[in-house]
């Protein structure tokens, strides 16, 4: 795992809590994918199973650091779903929590780490939730996920909830100008399609999605002078159809922004001049009208398993350009 530099604050902050003895039993990181919360969460893991702590950093050298290096430290766990699995089960929690009870191997802190807890099922929750309530001595909890709103409130309130927001845009920029040799340009585009975070800004810049972005952004203009929206099937219907619905929703949302002579918040910077043809090919009913629909077909896709892709997305590109004939009603009945 990477340390990224916008950790240090977030790392400084909630150490100093375990320094002064005042640190949560359990701490809910809350983070979107690629801020780095595993290094955030490793990094705290390492100087609460120190043995040796130098202020806020771990030694590196006691037994306890050299375990944590090697992965096979017998006090630190990682509950995670099993290969294959989206859920994480109860049998695997409750042996975990079993297991806290027993002394500690080496005699220090002992560490439970659950990655995505919102993969947790209701089971699963509910016996981490007994411990969490009377929690055994010197052990510490770290759950990370992107969503807390989808874990049980009462889990929630056993917790200490510490958001790692994205860093500042401008520090984003210069930092992704240090890892690859792109323009500002291209990095302020990538960044406000990623919420803002770095690393899964820079992933997406070095990545083939980049390229099916730009795809897809030249079949939207080529809908535009057409008209013709169902050409735009042949590039939505891929395995990441709601990443791609995404970037399409953020096209339509920058040119509702654009009539509002808001261009300066848009997310796709570096198709300024595509945004403003959207701007100009239809009223903003028929543009929210559209996004909407646009994320009903999505929330459809991802919440729904052996859905037809195909049929919905030929459904919503149909529905698109029937709205934008002329003196047509707008159909919104099946939402």
């Amino acid at each position: 795992m990477r340390w990224y530099p916008w950790l240090r604050p977030a790392f400084e902050k909630l150490i100093s809590g375990y320094r002064q003895g005042k640190g949560h039993h359990a701490l809910l990181v809350q983070a979107q994918e690629g801020m780095g919360a595993d290094a955030l969460i490793y990094a705290l893991s390492r100087w609460l199973m120190c043995r040796q702590p130098e202020e806020n950093k771990s030694c590196g050298h006691c037994h306890s650091c050299r375990l944590m290096q090697a992965g096979t430290h017998p006090d630190y766990r990682v509950i995670a779903p099993e290969k294959g699995k989206t859920s994480l089960g109860v049998d695997a929690v409750r042996d975990a929590m079993e297991k806290l009870y027993d002394r500690s191997r080496m005699g220090g802190a002992k560490v439970v780490w659950i990655p995505e807890t919102e993969r947790l099922t209701e089971a699963a929750a509910n016996a981490l939730l007994k411990t969490l309530e009377e929690p055994p001595e010197e052990c510490w909890f770290f759950l990370s996920c992107r969503e807390p709103e989808r874990l049980l409130a009462t889990l929630r309130s056993r917790c200490f909830c510490y958001h790692l927001a994205p860093p500042d845009e401008t520090f984003s920029v210069v930092w992704l100008g240090r890892e690859n040799g792109l323009s500002a340009e291209l990095h302020r585009a990538a960044l406000r399609l990623c919420d803002g975070v770095p690393a899964a800004a820079l992933e997406l810049l070095t990545s083939e999605r980049w390229e099916l972005r730009q795809k897809l952004c030249a079949g939207v203009e080529l809908a535009l002078q057409s008209g013709a929206w169902l050409p735009l099937l042949k590039i939505l219907n891929q395995d990441n159809a709601p990443e791609i619905l995404r970037w399409l929703g953020s096209l339509l949302l920058d040119g509702i922004k654009w009539q509002h002579h808001a261009g300066r918040w848009i997310a796709n910077v570096d198709y300024t001049a595509l945004v403003a043809q959207i701007a100009q090919s239809a009223a903003q009913p028929v543009l929210q009208t559209s996004l909407t629909k646009l994320f009903h077909c999505r929330e459809q896709l991802s919440a729904i398993s052996g859905v037809n892709r195909e049929l919905l997305l030929f459904e919503m590109l149909l529905s698109w350009e029937n709205d934008r004939r002329p003196g047509r009603a707008l159909s919104l009945s099946h939402l």
